[in-house]
């Protein structure tokens, strides 16, 4: 399996929880309420999975190692979607801070809650769309096939010296239960893989 590969496997599983983020506004903006207990978990899952493990491999493995083969295009520019990878984080903090406030009683809170998920999910979606459809192409024709292994021992290194045994295993599970509760199909095949895509 190549780099490339385990990002934009990756990249599914983070949109499946998307998914569920997306159908979770829905409720509230319908009447219902705010699933603090689904919410923190989202939370965590993004801030774990999507931006500690994959983010954080991308900024410190793939993309300078793209920039040295000259890897990038337009939309999806490294500069531009660093840049993206921090509005996610003002995003989710923003969300955080009003799941928190929603719970001390804020009746405005679920409101933003819901604007910050939505515009979280627009940036994210298109981000992701950015990177399997553009940069992950081209990085698949100018990166050699030592530079991928090299790339998939890092990635693992970053998951066992970094990540911690039994973290990955456990936010895929976090992804599955959310799938779960919120009704958004599970591919076959796809649940307990590490955050590299191995079983």
């Amino acid at each position: 399996m190549k780099a490339t590969d385990i990002m934009r496997e990756e990249h599914r599983v983070i949109k499946r929880v998307l998914q569920c983020l997306t159908t979770a506004a829905d409720q509230v903006e319908k009447g219902g309420t705010l699933d603090g207990g689904s919410a923190r978990k989202m939370i965590e899952f993004l801030r774990g999975f999507a931006d500690r493990c994959h983010h954080g491999k991308e900024e410190a493995q793939f993309f300078p190692l793209a920039r040295q083969r000259g890897v990038g295009c337009a939309p999806g520019n490294i500069d531009i979607l660093l840049a993206e990878h921090e509005q996610g984080r003002s995003h989710v903090r923003a969300m955080d801070e009003s799941l928190a406030a929603a719970e001390k009683g804020d009746s405005q809170a679920k409101t933003r809650f819901c604007q910050h998920a939505r515009q979280f999910v627009v940036l994210l979606s298109e981000h992701i769309h950015k990177e399997d459809d553009c940069l992950f192409p081209t990085a698949d024709v100018a990166l050699t096939a030592a530079d991928q292994q090299a790339l998939v021992r890092a990635f693992e290194q970053v998951e066992r010296e970094e990540m911690g045994e039994g973290t990955h295993e456990r936010l895929h599970a976090l992804a599955d239960e959310l799938c779960a509760k919120w009704q958004v199909p599970i591919p076959p095949g796809s649940a307990h893989h590490s955050c590299c895509g191995h079983k």
